[in-house]
């Protein structure tokens, strides 16, 4: 028994300190394997799956082959059925990547025929940049109005200076974000600019009888509400209210003295329905609005403003999550008011993404104590990020696209939206050797001068090449080669290597910044054959100092091709073993930042 308890516990550290995402990696490997083979995953090619996208375990094989058997095993005591709704649910993409899968579309939009022309709107507060968690009201509001040949609107709404106060500088942020995904709009709207038109429909409201200024304190207006009772204002005349109205407007109520709230039913099982407020007063001069200063002493709340401009504007279809399920049946009192017809409403469930700070007060405090440098830090999701990442709007598109606005939560990886990036970027993305903390390595008894064409990418010759000589010098006819640490550190005195499009190696001798090793042979058949793995190389005086900016803010230092220096920032390409980056900058250094594998 004693000489079982070492795997084990290999593997509990394993689980313990180096998992629980690569458990989570394992599962969606074994989950598509048994979809596609009818409820059976199978071992093996999980394994070899994921040793190719994640070649760092292989020096633990043993120990990942144990958790392996264990994630397959509770995989294959599924039902093909539980497991298709959990692929389904969890990693939609990767059933459309599957060699054959239709391109997914859209499911249409109800009603269409009841109108002339369709219009969607995206209406964001101007409180802090976008991130990957807007991207799904944007994308699904823009690609039905495109389906439809209908508009698209862009509505800032920008009406609480005091807790959601807005800032300037967002205003463009968002509208050069939208140009960014392709989704530009069609209309333009701000809602600070139309504050006369909500105090238009208040008034109407109050003086048809359909609302009122409620001036009681606020827990004793909560304690009757939750009682379905009325407050003493809520009977009063429509000219007592009016009056109460043109003193709000004037600034005779200070903040929190006066409400307008608009009339619902009190027996409504809902209490959150029950007279809800729509306008109310705010300090205009503690809390001046960065538009209008302190024009205005009242303000509409967002269930009002958003529901008198959806009106106004032709708003067809109402796309959103489903949170806003209840702000729906309070709108809808006053557009029965008002005479109005409410528009469809689309509400979708909530897309979470794992490892991902989808909270915008927590971005702008990590901004504030210092913890992120920037918008567009790597370890945020804020569309800038994601975009100096080399992240494309098309992968964004695809991802949202297939996942689609159903009804139930979803919740994806990075891995997901990484899926969707690769497949844009392989097939364009030129290649480059990058050696991530170098090492120099010394060949002897090279048998001539090597004269090599490394493609610039793999399958399309008429990109190009980069071209390098390895010439031997000295007695012992050697060269000197920068290698990367890791490649060396998991190398065995003796093991033969191949030199990526170079020549076979063996290794003689290593230390911790330097290593030896004699040519064996030139023939990539030979290294084959034996199964040496493979390293990339860059000769000592043809690289570049190199920088990589990695997604959780550190740098890997490391040297570059010399080839690199005609690359331009903004251009993406592929280090080879490495992953894709998006070139920042290049001056005497390179500066890149890291996509993914």
């Amino acid at each position: 028994m004693k000489g079982k308890s070492k795997p084990k516990r290999a593997l509990n550290h394993l689980i313990s300190k180096e998992n629980i995402e690569l458990r989570e990696i394992i599962r969606k490997l074994a989950l598509l394997n048994a979809v596609r083979h009818n409820d059976k995953a199978q071992k093996g090619p999980v394994i070899r799956k994921l040793l190719g996208e994640k070649p760092e375990l292989r020096a633990k094989a043993k120990e990942i082959a144990n958790l392996v058997r264990e994630v397959v095993q509770e995989v294959n005591s599924m039902s093909l059925n539980e497991q298709k709704h959990v692929v389904e649910e969890r990693w939609p993409e990767a059933l459309v990547k599957a060699k054959g899968a239709e391109k997914k579309y859209l499911p249409p939009l109800p009603n269409v025929n009841k109108y002339a022309n369709v219009a969607t709107r995206f209406s964001p507060n101007p409180d802090c940049v976008l991130h990957l968690g807007s991207a799904r009201a944007i994308i699904l509001c823009y690609e039905y109005a495109r389906m439809y040949n209908g508009k698209f609107i862009l509505r800032f709404e920008d009406t609480d200076p005091k807790l959601k106060r807005p800032v300037l500088e967002f205003y463009d942020c968002i509208r050069e974000d939208l140009n960014w995904l392709g989704c530009t709009p069609n209309e333009e709207y701000i809602q600070s600019d139309r504050i006369p038109i909500y105090y238009e429909y208040a008034e109407r409201l109050l003086k048809n009888g359909n609302a009122y200024v409620c001036t009681c304190q606020p827990e004793k207006f909560r304690e009757k509400v939750r009682a379905k009772k009325p407050c003493e204002c809520r009977n009063s005349s429509s000219e007592e209210h009016l009056k109460r109205w043109q003193h709000m407007l004037k600034g005779g109520y200070k903040e929190g003295e006066a409400v307008v709230r608009v009339k619902t039913d009190l027996n409504h099982p809902n209490p959150a329905v029950r007279e809800w407020p729509a306008l109310r007063v705010i300090d205009s001069q503690k809390y001046s609005h960065p538009r209008v200063g302190s024009k205005y002493y009242v303000w509409p709340l967002y269930n009002f403003a958003c529901g008198i401009d959806d009106h106004l504007m032709g708003v067809t279809h109402i796309i959103r999550g489903k949170e806003h399920l209840t702000n729906m049946v309070r709108q809808k009192y006053m557009y029965k008011y008002l005479g109005w017809q409410y528009p469809e409403a689309l509400h979708y469930g909530r897309l979470k993404i794992t490892g991902a700070s989808l909270s915008k007060s927590k971005i702008i405090q990590g901004m504030r104590d210092g913890i992120y440098k920037s918008w567009d830090d790597p370890r945020l999701a804020t569309f800038p990020a994601l975009r100096r990442r080399g992240i494309t709007p098309e992968a964004i598109k695809k991802l949202i696209i297939d996942v689609g606005p159903k009804t139930s939560d979803v919740v994806l990886s990075w891995e997901n939206l990484y899926a969707y990036n690769r497949k844009i970027l392989d097939p364009k993305a030129d290649r480059y050797f990058f050696v991530h903390n170098p090492v120099q390595l010394t060949v002897r008894n090279i048998s001539k001068t090597f004269n090599v064409k490394i493609r610039l990418h793999p399958s399309n010759s008429e990109k190009g090449f980069r071209e390098y000589t390895v010439k031997p010098k000295g007695k012992e006819n050697s060269a000197a080669l920068w290698v990367s640490r890791s490649d060396i550190q998991v190398l065995k005195i003796g093991k033969t290597i191949r030199l990526m499009e170079l020549f076979n190696i063996k290794i003689k001798r290593k230390k911790a910044y330097s290593a030896e090793a004699s040519f064996i042979s030139e023939a990539y058949e030979e290294a084959r054959n034996i199964g040496a793995p493979l390293i990339h190389w860059i000769p000592v005086g043809a690289g570049m100092p190199c920088q990589v900016v990695m997604p959780d803010a550190n740098i890997a230092e490391g040297i570059t091709e010399s080839a690199c220096k005609q690359l331009k920032p903004n251009d993406m390409i592929q280090f080879e073993r490495f992953g894709f980056v998006r070139i920042d900058q290049i001056n005497t250094k390179l500066t890149a930042y890291y996509s993914h594998r």
